[in-house]
């Protein structure tokens, strides 16, 4: 959100070739992690930024990376890329590598993309030639610095994007291996959503005494977001609400989300079986797949996107209307990620989330996260049944109440040789 006294980005000096890109995108004032982080990223400046997705983080290292690839010449001899940008998953790279093109329209910039689910003979032909950014998932970067088919060795900017996440997906080890390729002395740029122990340590081995960027993501990139919840009575519930919501005029186009891949493949074929635009989209798919699956949304073929948490990740597309959690993350920081894909870009959005009894743990610790309550909705014609009252104990019968003492009953005796003993009553 800007106001009359945010800055321009014609106050951050930045190019005339960038500012001709960002006023053909129609992009006048920087996002808060714009403002405080392109300045000292162009100084040439280590920095930690702290932002969710939403905040225009992306833009904040890309136009960095392109004055610097336009400014500073390349350094006689090295033929490798000079500036790499690491990102968790597919989509966020391919993310990545459409705002540097769009950025770039009017500088002279070769790129590259280094993705899993891609052949490796198209992505050794791209590290064959002199590439000046390139965008890359670890997995996929380590197997070719493995097998010695791409040097690092002239890299004067290394971006890790949504660090936190990469952590979480294991990705701790190649991130190290990775930078210890790069130069000493090379830039590092490090946008992360939760600044905790790990991301500490991790930027205090990667990082020279970096610039700290700290910005309240989830008000800035949630303030403009309505969050609604739906209490269903079970699965089948879920479905019926979900059909109501898909069919509704006032649901543009949506990402649903589900569990699992399964899930996401069994809700996308049931909203397609009952005529609605829907396709899944997960990690079992290739990538042309999910290329083909993003940009059929984006051009408004698919209006209904079932997603998986990992596969949606990043996902930048300006136009969605409404987030559908169709089932809650089990993580209470994922639902932040997840409603983050609407509201973008000044709209306005809206996130709805459907849950079971069985789900109130979940419902109370995103809660706890977002630090306020979420407000409970119906929907005319589909509300819950009424949730039980506790019934009081019974009282006890009178009996018991007034139970005697126990006085146990003398065993029949039996006599034995040397004594007595009690007589044992035959089973039935």
């Amino acid at each position: 959100m800007t106001t009359d006294t945010a800055p321009a980005f014609a106050d951050l000096g930045l190019i005339p070739a960038l500012m001709k890109a960002l006023e053909g995108c129609g992009y006048q004032n920087p996002t808060p992690v714009q403002s405080q982080a392109i300045p000292p990223a162009l100084e040439g400046r280590d920095l930690i930024a702290s932002a969710n997705t939403g905040t225009g983080k992306t833009a904040a290292f890309v136009l960095p990376a392109l004055q610097r690839l336009t400014l500073v010449p390349r350094i006689p001899g090295s033929f490798g890329p000079r500036v790499l940008i690491l990102s968790p998953t597919r989509e966020l790279a391919s993310q990545s590598l459409e705002a540097v093109r769009r950025y770039s329209k009017f500088c002279r910039v070769n790129t590259g993309v280094i993705v899993g689910g891609m052949p490796y003979r198209e992505q050794r032909r791209l590290l064959e030639r002199r590439a000046d950014i390139i965008v890359a998932t670890p997995g996929r970067l380590i197997d070719h610095l493995d097998r010695s088919w791409l040097d690092l060795s002239g890299i004067e900017l290394l971006v890790l994007d949504e660090a936190d996440r990469m952590l979480d997906m294991g990705f701790l080890e190649p991130v190290e291996k990775i930078a210890a390729a790069c130069p000493p002395t090379r830039q590092t740029l490090l946008f992360t959503a939760t600044v905790d122990a790990p991301m500490i340590k991790l930027s205090s081995r990667l990082l020279r005494n970096p610039v700290r960027v700290d910005i309240a993501g989830k008000e800035i990139s949630h303030e403009a977001i309505e969050q609604r919840l739906l209490r269903a009575d079970d699965l089948a519930h879920k479905h019926r609400l979900l059909s109501h919501l898909a069919g509704s005029e006032e649901v543009g186009k949506a990402i649903v989300f589900a569990a699992t891949k399964r899930d996401a493949d069994r809700l996308a074929e049931d909203l397609g079986q009952n005529g609605h635009a829907a396709a899944a989209l997960h990690g079992d798919m290739s990538q042309p797949q999910r290329n083909r699956t993003l940009e059929a949304l984006r051009r408004g073929r698919i209006r209904l996107l079932v997603a998986t948490d990992v596969a949606a990740r990043g996902l930048d597309v300006a136009d969605i209307s409404h987030v559908i959690n169709f089932d809650l993350p089990r993580v209470a920081e994922d639902y932040v990620h997840r409603i983050g894909r609407t509201g973008r870009a000044g709209a306005s959005g809206i996130a709805i989330s459907f849950y079971t009894n069985r789900e109130l743990t979940q419902v109370r610790a995103i809660e706890k996260y977002l630090g306020k309550p979420l407000t409970a909705h119906t929907i005319p014609g589909l509300e819950p049944r009424p949730a039980a009252p506790r019934r009081a104990p019974a009282p006890a019968p009178a009996a018991a109440r007034t139970r005697k003492p126990f006085a146990p009953h003398p065993h029949p005796q039996a006599t034995v040789k040397g004594g007595t003993a009690p007589v044992r009553k035959r089973q039935a």
